[in-house]
């Protein structure tokens, strides 16, 4: 995992990107990233407080959180980013697409697995709400707004207020570049 990793995979899913150097200078979602990874080491380490401080300086600046418990995995991209919101036991898989106002939240107070599972290649639409401990199968289209409580089996796609989870058809795929 890398700078120059996420700055390509960004450049791949966004066709507004126009250079390398607009993406590493002005992209919120990578900064947030890059400050998890960071932030996450310190927080594996024992070093709670000063994990928190840095993640949460960098949501103050980004306007993204990310627990440093939360585990992440390569390639994410978080497009515009503003109120993306992953929990501390959330989980993302590689080569997820997440838009702005996304919650991967939990819905218990008890020190145990609470916040969602996202595998591989999964697109979460702009102010889709994941709440609790599902897991959300890879190759999985979420739509924007979407209040999803229950498991989605890989190749789904999932829609609604609560998310209906149905098979995702061969034509409903979105470029990853």
């Amino acid at each position: 995992m890398g700078v120059r990793e996420d700055i390509s995979s960004a450049m791949a899913r966004d066709p507004a990107a126009r250079s390398r150097a607009e993406v590493g200078l002005l992209y919120p979602g990578l900064h947030a990233l890059w400050a998890h990874r960071v932030s996450s080491r310190l927080w594996r380490l024992g070093l709670r407080l000063p994990a928190r401080m840095l993640s949460q300086f960098a949501r103050f600046l980004t306007g993204i959180e990310i627990h440093p418990g939360a585990r992440i995995g390569r390639r994410l991209f978080i497009d515009h980013g503003m109120g993306v919101v992953i929990g501390e036991t959330a989980e993302v898989g590689d080569d997820v697409l997440m838009y702005h106002g996304v919650t991967l939240g939990g819905t218990s107070l008890r020190h145990e697995k609470r916040h969602p599972t996202v595998g591989d290649r999964v697109v979460i639409g702009a102010g889709a709400t994941l709440l609790g401990p599902v897991v959300i199968g890879s190759d999985t289209l979420i739509g924007a707004g979407a209040v999803v409580l229950h498991d989605a089996p890989p190749h789904s796609l999932l829609v609604g207020v609560p998310a209906v989870v149905r098979p995702r058809r061969a034509d409903a795929d979105i470029a990853r570049g």
